[in-house]
């Protein structure tokens, strides 16, 4: 699967746009934990904007991790075998990054009961992920299915409010207030 991650992240500019305005606010948003870890952090657009005492940025693609160590000199980057526990220590991360990520995951429950062995008890999740609900559902009731998705999308998943609070309550964390912004899903779950 990571050669798969690794000929999407081909596809993409090493120079591409900058995240949208929305997750930068959402991921400056989150404080200045004393530990993060960016699961998922593809080439690091979003982890320039934590401002962690140590991060550690995390991706199953070899090519975005060399892109997110250029732009982030000063964090760890790790590479993930898909479907694989994470390589990282119980309780390490006061703050886990999981930023449009969640969606291409086959094995959402492993990854975020890995991301929930790897928080300190009270640490904090943020999620983003594309929101999915009523108004997208008569969409593709009205339009039609392949008109609303890409069959060659990376996206396995696709959340809504309720099915992503229930998934991380399920999971052993509090989903708190779930927000959506510009199309996304933004929480902030605690351990």
């Amino acid at each position: 699967m990571s050669g798969y991650d690794d000929d999407i992240w081909r596809l993409v500019p090493a120079q591409a746009a900058p995240p949208p305005t929305h997750l930068v606010g959402f991921v400056r948003g989150l404080g200045r934990p004393a530990t993060a870890l960016d699961l998922g952090c593809g080439d690091g657009r979003l982890s320039t904007e934590l401002r962690a005492g140590e991060l550690v940025a995390a991706d199953v693609s070899r090519v975005a991790l060399e892109r997110a160590q250029a732009r982030v000199p000063a964090a760890r980057t790790v590479h993930l075998e898909p479907d694989e526990p994470l390589p990282l220590d119980d309780g390490a991360f006061d703050l886990v990054l999981c930023a449009e990520t969640l969606e291409h995951v086959r094995d959402v429950q492993l990854m975020l009961s890995e991301a929930r062995r790897v928080l300190r008890p009270g640490g904090r999740l943020a999620v983003t992920t594309p929101a999915h609900g009523r108004l997208i559902g008569v969409d593709v009731a009205v339009r039609g299915f392949e008109r609303r998705f890409d069959p060659l999308s990376p996206h396995l998943r696709f959340f809504t409010r309720r099915s992503l609070a229930t998934i991380l309550d399920a999971l052993g964390f509090d989903p708190g207030a779930i927000r959506s912004e510009a199309g996304t899903l933004l929480a902030v779950a605690t351990r």
